[in-house]
């Protein structure tokens, strides 16, 4: 056996051990990160180290530090685990070690992604003929939308900005709802476009179309870009899409959607009315690593017109093989990446399409079974109306509510942490993992309740 082969075999036994402790560990992580770097020592070593005994320390070291993310039990953040199909599919991304910028780099990947891209685009009920690219996450996602979206506003206002940049351009007019997410304002900095101009939103966080419309006929002529929302972090819930995107073309505005999790309800016959209208939109950026369960570092970024993603983000040099037919590389920022693809197109075709929606319906009945729990619990409120996979509630006051929080990580049961929603402290829980089950949640029902008594 090679030193390849060994710490390959190696890796395998510490995944299919940590793996299988996670339906009966605490989901807090048990080490601080002190105690880590002393495990892993402070010196680089001065000679080379056998690759199965390199593994064996990092694991040894790190599994005290690892928070159970793809616990079935952790609710603190809106991600997801990973699929049996996608997981083993990345370690193969990872072995096969493909760059996926060019089609004639790798045909393999350039098939997958097409392929892949179609069925998306298919299940979520967007135009067919879309670009679909693979990003690292909903951040990039957003961020390569909005870049076709600020060029091409800015096209029909007569400026090129991949000539000339936006120094003494026409200045783009961003409107979002004031409850959007965080990732939004960021990719906008990243694009030169500063913070959105906020419309008011209601108790839930929809964006209230009678609002975006007087903005809009308020400010004239200029370039501008609409930013709605399929699932507020805090309600899960979804902006009107009819009457705002109606409002936006009335404005010549280009609309974007972010999806980050709520996009996947359109792929459910039970909760796709959330997304009706979504399709009118120009682009829409989703996060496979959420609803959709592959690993990390997989964004979508879907634009209705290819050629607006493509004048944004393509690229030419000498040394690259170009296709005519266009490469992956035209529809994202950056050049060598991951195979994401390859792990999308694996959950995809392991679920197929009842089993995406019966994933979607799972998730989003746990989250009802949470409101119901916490609504019997003494003391408990919950704030919002649940309609897919968000839940908030409060303890009476803030003060206890974070007693709760506290006693409930400190608990080890689940992991569900805190927020601040409408100037109110609430306890904030996620559904998003595909191995949750109904004992997960009764696990955790249990472990509030106890957290709730006497705090």
């Amino acid at each position: 056996m090679d030193a390849r082969e060994a710490a390959l075999r190696r890796a395998h036994e510490h995944a299919v051990r940590w793996l299988a402790s996670l339906d009966d560990r605490r989901v807090p992580a048990r080490a601080s990160v002190d105690e880590i770097v002393r495990a892993l020592g402070h010196e680089l070593p001065a000679a080379p180290g056998t690759p199965a005994d390199v593994v064996d320390l990092l694991a040894t070291a790190c599994e005290p530090g690892l928070t159970a993310f793809p616990s079935g039990r952790f609710y603190g953040f809106v991600v997801g685990g990973t699929e049996p199909a996608a997981l083993a599919t990345d370690w193969l991304v990872s072995a096969w070690d493909q760059n996926c910028v060019m089609r004639a780099a790798s045909p393999a990947y350039a098939a997958v992604e097409e392929v892949a891209g179609a069925w998306l685009l298919d299940l979520l009920g967007l135009p067919g003929d879309s670009a679909v690219g693979f990003t690292t996450g909903a951040t990039m996602a957003n961020f390569t939308c909005l870049a076709a979206g600020r060029d091409a506003v800015l096209r029909r206002a007569g400026w090129n900005v991949a000539r000339d940049g936006l120094t003494g351009g026409p200045a783009v007019r961003v409107l979002a709802g004031e409850d959007r997410h965080m990732a939004i304002d960021l990719a906008l900095r990243y694009l030169g476009l500063g913070q959105p101009e906020l419309i008011t939103a209601d108790g839930q966080g929809r964006i209230e179309p009678a609002a975006l419309r007087q903005a809009l006929e308020a400010g004239g002529q200029r370039p501008t870009i609409v930013i709605l929302q399929a699932g507020d972090i805090h309600s899960g819930a979804f902006d009107p899409f009819v009457e705002a995107i109606g409002a936006a073309r009335a404005a010549d505005a280009w609309v974007h959607v972010d999806g980050a999790f709520g996009l996947w309800a359109a792929a459910s016959p039970r909760y796709a009315h959330l997304t009706a209208g979504c399709a009118d939109a120009d682009s829409w950026a989703t996060d496979a690593h959420k609803t959709l369960n592959v690993p990390y570092d997989c964004g979508l970024a879907i634009v209705r017109d290819p050629s607006a993603v493509r004048a944004a983000m393509g690229l030419r040099g000498d040394y690259l093989i170009q296709d005519e037919q266009g490469d992956p590389t035209d529809k994202v920022p950056e050049l060598s990446r991951r195979g994401r693809a390859f792990t999308v197109w694996a959950v995809l075709r392991s679920l197929g399409r009842s089993g995406v929606a019966d994933l979607v319906e799972r998730l989003c009945g746990h989250a009802a079974a949470f409101a119901a729990g916490i609504a019997g619990t003494d003391g408990a409120t919950v704030l919002n109306d649940v309609v897919f996979t968000q839940v908030c509630a409060e303890f009476g006051d803030d003060a206890r509510t974070e007693r709760v929080l506290a006693r409930l990580l400190d608990d080890g049961t689940a992991w569900i942490s805190g927020s601040t929603w409408h100037g109110r402290r609430v306890m904030r829980i996620s559904v998003s993992n595909w191995s949750t089950t109904d004992d997960d949640v009764a696990r955790a029902l249990d472990a509030i309740r106890r957290a709730s008594v006497g705090a």
